[in-house]
């Protein structure tokens, strides 16, 4: 089943005599010009006016190529939670579920989007497949609540049994270490001061406790950085360490980089609670997920240039967020041309074969 078959199906947002351009031709349009570079709603018709010729051998377009305000208006009245179910229903059926997969969910804030009239702006949160090299899926926090009530949300939608969930220090609550094992995955949570009874518990444990040890030495960019991951099992000093369902271990992480150029070092510890014990699977899992930063936040920020984007009306910017997602698993997908997101999307924008490639002939 091509792309554009699980997004076709999605309920106009339109009242019946507004409809000019068919719903199709609008998606398909937005997806092709986000994957060639497009920022904007202008940006969007521009590339449809220089790909119009082409486009009219794909859709039918009866009314023309649509203006950038019928992109705006669309996008913004669009429900964004039947465009993200959409998008979850593709993601499912390319995705290829692994034993041991690790799910990184991580927020980020579209800075962008905060108008000068509101607080708040719109906040994303993700989960990013490290194995598949895939967003599995996105949802917005609410403006009066945060990630604690968001990630639970976005765990019933995944796919996660045989898994191993990575979530920072905002997800460290019972709650949702509940809901991953009763998902049949695992959880590795980071603990900071917003839990700092159990935070106050894992530290006295390695002060007394015996642990087991995995180290991780990493050369590159002019530095040379240890990893030591110490994970004790012995939970008899974490009090009420049975209200955290499945919880197995505590974990400690000891970070030292050597600045070859200056001679600097750097040390730094971080603490965690898993539901696993081996060390080196805690350790890898750990380091994984970063992945969401470097290979997902970075990546919207400097190839998309999400960070910037000032879309502010009704659900644009959360709708041009799954945009943005949605082609970028695509790009991430490719392993046809050797280059970076802003290569691919270059190549797409010059090249209607490598495009329709990208969109499986859609």
């Amino acid at each position: 089943m091509n792309i554009l078959s699980y997004f076709s199906k999605m309920k106009d947002p339109r009242v019946e005599r507004t409809k000019y351009h068919k719903l199709e031709d609008i998606v398909f349009i937005a997806i092709a010009s986000v994957l060639s570079g497009a920022e904007t709603w202008n940006d969007m018709e521009d590339y449809g006016i220089q790909k119009q010729e082409w486009l009219k051998t794909i859709l039918e377009l009866p009314d023309g190529i649509p203006s950038h305000d019928t992109f705006n208006r669309f996008f913004s009245a669009l429900d964004p939670n039947e465009f993200e179910q959409c998008f979850l229903s593709w993601v499912k059926d390319i995705c290829v579920q692994s034993e041991g997969e690790i799910i990184s969910i991580d927020g980020k804030t579209m800075c962008g989007s905060r108008a000068s009239s509101c607080k708040s702006a719109t906040h994303i949160v993700s989960a990013w497949a490290d194995i598949n090299q895939l967003i599995l899926g996105q949802i917005k926090v609410d403006n009066k609540s945060n990630e604690i009530t968001a990630i639970p949300k976005l765990l019933d939608v995944l796919l996660l049994k045989g898994s191993i969930v990575t979530i920072d220090a905002m997800g460290c609550q019972k709650e949702i270490a509940k809901k991953i094992i009763e998902r049949e995955a695992d959880y590795i949570l980071a603990v900071k001061e917003n839990q700092a009874d159990l935070l106050d518990d894992i530290q006295d444990s390695f002060r007394i406790l015996p642990y087991n040890v995995y180290e991780d030495i990493d050369y590159g960019h002019g530095r040379i950085e240890t990893r030591t991951c110490c994970v004790i099992t012995d939970l008899s000093l974490v009090e009420k360490s049975e209200k955290w369902k499945g919880l197995s271990s505590i974990v400690s992480i000891k970070r030292h980089r050597y600045f070859k150029a200056t001679g600097k070092e750097e040390y730094e510890t971080s603490y965690y609670i898993s539901s696993l014990q081996n060390a080196e699977t805690i350790a890898k899992g750990i380091r994984k997920h970063w992945g969401i930063e470097n290979k997902v936040h970075w990546v919207l920020d400097v190839a998309f240039n999400e960070d910037n984007s000032r879309k502010r009306n009704e659900n644009a910017a959360q709708n041009y967020s799954c945009l943005n997602r949605i082609a970028l698993n695509l790009l991430k997908k490719d392993i046809t041309v050797k280059r970076g997101i802003k290569g691919k999307r270059l190549n797409a924008a010059w090249n209607n074969k490598y495009l329709m490639l990208l969109l499986k002939n859609i």
